[in-house]
C-alpha cells in the first residue's frame, strides 16, 4: 500500500515536471572525435570523424538564447563526445557558460587528462567531472580496447580525489561504470577497489545495442540482469571492512517493478524532452545523447533557435501515448513505465528494443 501511494505521488509530480517542461539539463556533444575506440560506444566514435568539431562560437550563440529565454533557476552544461579532451578550447566555452550563470562539467575517458589540463579545467569554472572506469585491469582495457587506458583513467581518479581532500565541495566527482557479461562478476572487487581509491560517487549503466556495441556481445541475460540488480542493492547497505561506503545508483534506463528505490535514488523518469536536451555535433537538437533515431530530432541550431525547439516542439517525448503497442500496448505497469526509455526505441513506429521490467520478471 505505501509503495502504491508513493508511485500515486510520484505519477502526479511526474505529470506536473513533463508540463512545465523546464530546460535544466543540456548535453553538448562537442566533438565525434576520439582517443579510443570502445566496443559499447553508443556513437560509434573514432580517432577520425566524418563530422566536424562543431565551433564553439555555434554553441555559445545557443547559450545566449537559453539565457534568453530559459526560465530554469539552474542550468547545467554537461560537455561530452567522442572525447572532449580533444578540443582545446572547452576551457573558452567553460568561461562563457560561467559568465552567463550556468553550471559546467564533462564527461571523459581520462586518457589525457593530465594535471596541467585538469588545473586549467578548474580554473575555467568546470563544477563536475565524471571519469570511466569498466572493470578491473584486463576487462577494462579489453573493453576500451587500449593497454593504456586503466593505468590512465586511475591517474586521472587519483588527481580528482587529491583536489576533493584538498577543495571540499568545489567538484562533483563520479565514476560511471558500463556493466557486461564480461565484468560482471568482477563488480564486488571494482567495488572495493573504487573504495580504496576513495572514490565516493559511482554510477552503474547496463549496455544497448546502438553503435558500435549492437556489432558486440555485450547485453546482460535476463537472470545477468537481476544479478546486477541484487549486486546495486546490496552495494547500497556495504560498508568496507575498514568503515567505508560508496554511493551507487542505477541509471536511469527503465522501470524496475520490485527494484525501484532500491537501486537508485529516483524512480524511473526519462526526462528526455522534458528536463534534458542536447545539441549534438552537426547542429541537430534532440535530448540525451542516446536518442539518436530520426523520429527524436526536434530541429537543428543552424537553421532554428534552441529555445523556440524547446518550447513548441518535443511533443513526442512529453507524450508517450504514441509508444503503448506491442507489448507495451496491454502492460499494467504503463503508467509507471511509460513505455522505457526512449533511447531504447528507434522510431516511433517500432517495439521497444527490450523491457526491463520483462528482464527482472
Amino acid at each position: 500500500m505505501l509503495t502504491a501511494l508513493k508511485h500515486l505521488i510520484f505519477r502526479r509530480y511526474r505529470t506536473k515536471a513533463t508540463k512545465r517542461h523546464e530546460l535544466n539539463y543540456l548535453f553538448w556533444e562537442c566533438t565525434l572525435r576520439c582517443n579510443l575506440s570502445c566496443r559499447h560506444c553508443g556513437s560509434d566514435c573514432m580517432k577520425n570523424s566524418a563530422v566536424p568539431d562543431m565551433p564553439a562560437d555555434d554553441f555559445i550563440g545557443v547559450l545566449d538564447d537559453i539565457k534568453a529565454h530559459n526560465t530554469a533557476r539552474r542550468l547545467t552544461v554537461c560537455i561530452t563526445g567522442g572525447e572532449p579532451l580533444l578540443r582545446s578550447d572547452l576551457e573558452e566555452v567553460g568561461r562563457a557558460i560561467c559568465r552567463r550563470g550556468f553550471f559546467w562539467g564533462i564527461v571523459t575517458n581520462g586518457l589525457a587528462l593530465t594535471t596541467e589540463r585538469f588545473s586549467s579545467l578548474i580554473d575555467a569554472g568546470m563544477a563536475s567531472i565524471s571519469l570511466s572506469l569498466d572493470g578491473l585491469q584486463e576487462q577494462h582495457n579489453y573493453l576500451r580496447c587500449n593497454p593504456e587506458s586503466h593505468t590512465k583513467v586511475c591517474e586521472a581518479i587519483k588527481m580528482v580525489v587529491d583536489f576533493q581532500a584538498r577543495y571540499p565541495q568545489r567538484l562533483n566527482f563520479d565514476v560511471i561504470t558500463c556493466v557486461h557479461r564480461g565484468n560482471l562478476d568482477q563488480l564486488p572487487d571494482l567495488r572495493n577497489d573504487l573504495i580504496a581509491r576513495g572514490v565516493t560517487q559511482w554510477r552503474i549503466f547496463s549496455i544497448f545495442a546502438e553503435g558500435r556495441a549492437a556489432r558486440n556481445n555485450l547485453s546482460l541475460t535476463a537472470s545477468e540482469y537481476r544479478k546486477l540488480m541484487d549486486f546495486i542493492a546490496e552495494t547500497r547497505r556495504y560498508t568496507s571492512p575498514d568503515g567505508n561506503k560508496i554511493h551507487l545508483n542505477y541509471s536511469c534506463e527503465g522501470y524496475l517493478g520490485r527494484y525501484e528505490l532500491r537501486v537508485r535514488d529516483f524512480f524511473f523518469f526519462c526526462r528526455a524532452g522534458i528536463n534534458v536536451g542536447s545539441v549534438m555535433c552537426d547542429g541537430a537538437i534532440s535530448a540525451c545523447l542516446s536518442v539518436r533515431g530520426k523520429d527524436f530530432i526536434q530541429g537543428n541550431i543552424y537553421h532554428d533557435k534552441f529555445s523556440d525547439v524547446w518550447n513548441n516542439r518535443y511533443q513526442n517525448m512529453r507524450n508517450r501515448d504514441w509508444a503503448r503497442h506491442g507489448k507495451c500496448k496491454k502492460c499494467k505497469k504503463w503508467n509507471n513505465c511509460l513505455g522505457n526509455g526512449l533511447h531504447l526505441h528507434n522510431d516511433m513506429t517500432c517495439d521497444v528494443e527490450h523491457c526491463n521490467f520483462e528482464l527482472l520478471n
